[in-house]
């Protein structure tokens, strides 16, 4: 079988998709067009000038062209998974409709967030979404992010820090992260939070931030932190903690990662409450002002997940269900 996996895959999640299918024995291909840019300043400067003066992005039109130069290399597919169908023109997803059998989507994000025209959703052979509110509106196959990383037991761990976040800069989460410090510092827990954003941004959320003392680790960064080094500082934490974006109803890969290192979970997000592998133990949802939160909830141990619960959260479970690989 052979299969094609196109993305921008801006944080390396989709990397692992095409490693899972090809340890199965299939003939995979990820096409990545994240890493198309412009060569050099001549190509930026002519980006801006289309951009400002024709509403033109060439960048956009020299992804579009990468993606289907490959798949004219590679063939015909037998499936292609498509993520970020919003990031295409219409006419360069009818093309890649030609390559394949079948063509799938996965949303990662809610359409309220990135919408994607009916016109576009209407080639899919099957749409996939994480999100609750979008699969009842939309009659999409509900299908959650994955665990993609190693398990291991919290009895091998030996974290030095209560709770760890990082962020990107949202007006939400950061509300609601000024609410949550200052319940943190009131039980004297030991956390860290990152909060990255652009330039500029840093000497506004200091002000925000001004009550609370350096070293209780609130950093405000430009520099991201790249994916494969985000497991250690998950490790460094009795608990992770994950707040929505506005309009998000699904569950972030965050919820996952917490789940394959055995990680408490700290979220506002209420709609995890109807998922099988929920334990009031081991995940607390915070009301708005987070009086909830106590000290308690670090103090219990992690309460193991269900193997035949935990398996289906697994990218080789997501995998057989998208591919439809087992019936």
């Amino acid at each position: 079988m052979k299969v094609c996996v196109i993305s921008f895959d801006f944080w390396g999640y989709d990397a692992h998709i095409v490693e899972a299918l090809c340890s199965k024995g299939i003939d995979a291909h990820h096409i990545k067009i994240g890493d198309v840019t412009h060569s050099n300043f001549s190509e930026r400067a002519t980006n801006a000038v289309s951009k400002i003066f024709f509403n033109k992005n060439l960048k956009t039109e020299k992804r579009q062209k990468f993606v289907l130069d490959s798949l004219e290399q590679l063939g015909h597919q037998d499936q292609i998974l498509v993520l970020n169908p919003d990031t295409f023109d219409l006419s360069t997803l009818e093309k890649i409709r030609q390559y394949s059998d079948r063509l799938i989507t996965y949303l990662y994000d809610s359409l309220d967030r990135f919408p994607v025209e009916q016109e576009k959703l209407c080639l899919f052979d099957k749409i996939f979404s994480f999100d609750i509110e979008d699969v009842k509106k939309y009659d999409f196959e509900k299908l959650t992010n994955y665990i993609y990383l190693p398990h291991l037991c919290y009895k091998k761990q030996n974290p030095e820090m209560d709770l760890f976040y990082i962020t990107s800069y949202d007006n939400k989460r950061v509300d609601f992260i000024k609410h949550l410090t200052k319940r943190l510092l009131e039980l004297a827990l030991k956390f860290q939070i990152i909060v990255i954003g652009k330039k500029g941004w840093k000497h506004q959320l200091k002000n925000i931030f001004i009550q609370v003392p350096e070293n209780l680790h609130i950093i405000f960064s430009i520099k991201k932190i790249s994916h494969e080094k985000l497991p250690e500082y998950y490790k460094n934490s009795k608990a992770l903690l994950d707040l929505t974006r506005e309009n998000q109803y699904g569950l972030s890969f965050r919820v996952f990662e917490a789940m394959a290192l055995e990680k408490k979970i700290i979220t506002d997000n209420e709609f995890i409450k109807s998922y099988d592998f929920y334990n009031p133990n081991n995940i607390l949802v915070l009301n708005e002002t987070c009086s909830n939160l106590d000290q308690s909830f670090f103090e219990l141990p992690y309460e193991k997940i269900p193997e035949d619960i935990y398996c289906q959260y697994t990218l080789d479970f997501w995998v057989d269900k998208i591919f439809n690989l087992k019936s």
